[in-house]
């Protein structure tokens, strides 16, 4: 559970899973930098639209954000799994 990955005990991290959960794969971090930016770009597109007024201005800016910010992500999402803190 997620709390078991909160809670420390008697001064240590208690792990209840049997599988290494301290990296993950790039497949893994393609699917959430994916799945993120569908909600990002959804976001980015309504706030666009409510913006500027105009929906096609609103899905080009949409398109632009999605794929800028999605390699950004992958990146930021790899360098922090080499990072050892909090692990």
């Amino acid at each position: 559970m997620i709390t078991d990955q909160l809670i420390v005990k008697s001064g240590k991290e208690q792990n209840t899973y049997s599988k290494d959960i301290t990296s993950e794969s790039p497949k893994r971090s393609i699917a959430k930098s994916i799945s993120w930016r569908v909600v990002g770009t959804l976001d980015t597109i309504i706030i666009s639209w409510l913006v500027t007024g105009t929906l096609s201005l609103a899905f080009s800016i949409g398109l632009v954000e999605l794929v800028t910010k999605m390699i950004l992500y992958f990146f930021h999402e790899r360098i922090w799994n080499s990072i050892k803190w909090g692990k």
